[in-house]
């Protein structure tokens, strides 16, 4: 496959380029805009976005005339899938529904170069932009093409989510994993219970690097997106064709819904009303209490939280839930042997099959980490149609998709965009193994342990950015960028095989993609390593030697 200097990322299935023949002229005052029936919230975008940069009107025009561009639904063509064709005068972008469409919207802003992505036109008159012939046709190999942004161990204005929101787009990925709640902060505002956010979203001090770190950020910290806010989000993104899925998590990580409600918790083994919301990093040990006050407590939280995110995924966490407080609890005890379970691992297990009934009742599915596979009693495995995150390497959701759970891969050793880029001192709190641009690039989302309908449960993977030591959204930009460019690649493009890929390609195709990044104001990672003022000296990390295991 070849690209000519447009360096379209991610790589298009077919690219029918002919650089020597003119075949469509953009300009300010004479190109229109037709959008066929299916078409309109597309065509809005798009009026709003080159008509930005560029200094477009884009009025209404005939579909298929000269100086203008037409969007269509072709139903021939892959759901997602899209085709761009520039000739003679014209520009139509044909798609199996409007994300197709969508999608090949973006691919012409790629066309029409890094001014595209900007808030408005440069200085002087809006120039015209000539179009080469071209066709591209395209379509994405993976349904599940996503990014989970930790907004609980530091909050993200919510002009930083639309920004990632935009990023996401930009790169054809199609989730947005929204990590609200932790042992840190509860970011998303609960009606019926106030203290969630006024308790739950503020913690006095911060761990500044990684827990064994002896300095501390003695500002408090915190925020929370109010139901407008999430109601706001929300429609950004599925304007953009982007899902939103929640994340609350349940029964670990859950210290500032305790501090907010001390009953939440395991009082008979802790006074939970000493707690606050946590100021430090780690597996915290006080989990929520199995009791039906807690059943009750979540249902609502829930209850509202399904009225705010219409999408059909709801993430319940399920990770990291130490047992510990559990074992030494006499009412827990109790309860697991009044449920007739075996151990502490059963009742892990009965809290996430609870849960996960009560969301498919309401016609919605349970996605957890992978931990949720663990202590399924005999004969109660996962709620049906319950999805894995298959986040401590492969292995789980290769389990998974073996016992016919849907899978979405994000193994940390090879997609945690948290973990550090490169070794060497310079690189600000590393954490973790090294993952290269070229290792994300190489990263393949179904092992070869699956085949066939194995294979076919993974819905697609996503890269998780966790924030303990990304304390803004400069920083944020820094580890995730350029490195999502690479996954939306590997998630998009149907690519060979991992070692048979064409990284100097790829990387050659990035040179004119550091510009669209540059337009959009991303504080990415330059590829000679950070720059001054994107190191952070004196703050201490946990970087992991050697190759990461495939596990």
């Amino acid at each position: 496959m070849t690209h000519d200097a447009a360096g379209l990322i991610p790589a298009p299935r077919h690219d029918d380029s002919r650089p020597d023949r003119a075949g469509a002229r953009i300009d300010p005052l004479r190109t229109a805009l037709a959008a066929a029936p299916g078409t309109e919230g597309v065509a809005r975008l798009l009026r709003a976005t080159l008509g930005q940069a560029l200094g477009l009107a884009l009025p209404d025009g005939e579909p298929g005339a000269r100086d203008t561009v037409t969007l269509r639904i072709d139903a021939a063509l892959e759901p997602e899938g899209y085709r761009l064709t520039v000739a003679d005068g014209r520009v139509e972008i044909a798609g199996g529904t409007a994300a197709g469409v969508h999608w090949g919207t973006q691919t012409l802003r790629q066309l029409l170069g890094p001014d595209a992505f900007r808030r408005a036109p440069l200085g002087g008159a809006p120039a015209a932009r000539e179009l080469a012939e071209r066709t591209v046709t395209d379509a994405p190999r993976f349904a599940w093409r996503g990014m989970m942004l930790d907004v609980a161990r530091h909050f993200m204005p919510k002009d930083g989510v639309f920004a990632y929101l935009d990023l996401l787009a930009a790169h054809k990925l199609n989730v947005f994993h929204f990590h609200l709640t932790d042992d840190q902060g509860w970011r998303v505002e609960i009606r019926r219970y106030p203290k969630l956010t006024g308790t739950g979203a503020w913690r006095e001090r911060t761990k500044l690097g990684h827990r064994a770190s002896p300095l501390w950020d003695e500002r408090p910290h915190g925020g929370y997106y109010t139901q407008d806010d999430i109601r706001e989000i929300v429609a950004y993104a599925a304007e953009r064709h982007i899902t939103v899925v929640p994340e609350i998590d349940i029964p670990g990580h859950s210290q500032a819904a305790i501090a907010a409600y001390p009953e939440l918790g395991n009082t008979d083994v802790i006074d939970t009303a000493s707690l606050g919301v946590w100021t430090t990093w780690g597996v915290n040990p006080n989990v929520l209490s199995p009791t039906d006050n807690t059943l009750r407590f979540y249902e609502h939280v829930l209850e509202e939280v399904l009225e705010l995110f219409p999408g059909d995924f709801v993430h319940i966490g399920g990770d990291e839930c130490p047992k510990d407080q559990w074992k030494a609890s006499p009412a827990v005890q109790e309860r697991i042997r009044a449920l007739g379970l075996a151990d502490e691992d059963q009742l892990q297990s009965w809290f996430i099959r609870h849960f996960g009934r009560w969301l498919a009742e309401r016609g919605r599915r349970l996605i957890g980490w992978d931990e949720i596979l663990e202590g399924g009693a005999p004969g109660a495995p996962l709620p049906e149609g319950a999805v894995v995150s298959s986040w401590r390497g492969y292995a789980g959701g290769v389990a998974a998709a073996r016992a016919g759970h849907d899978v979405v891969m994000c193994p940390e050793q090879q997609v945690y965009l948290d973990h550090r880029q490169a070794p060497g001192e310079d690189e600000p709190v590393p954490i973790g193994y090294v993952r290269t641009l070229e290792d994300v690039y190489r990263f393949e989302p179904v092992p070869p342990q699956l085949t066939g309908s194995g294979a076919d449960r993974v819905l697609g993977a996503q890269a998780n950015v966790w924030t303990e030591v990304l304390e803004d959204r400069r920083r944020v930009d820094y580890q995730t960028f350029p490195r999502l460019a690479a996954f939306a690649e590997v998630v998009w493009s149907t690519l060979p095989p991992s070692p048979a890929r064409d990284f100097e390609e790829f990387e050659g195709r990035m040179e004119a993609h550091y510009a669209r990044l540059d337009a959009l104001g991303v504080s990415y990672r330059p590829p000679a390593g950070p720059l001054p003022w994107q190191r952070r000296p004196g703050l201490l990390g946990r970087p992991r030697e050697g190759a990461p295991p495939i596990v």
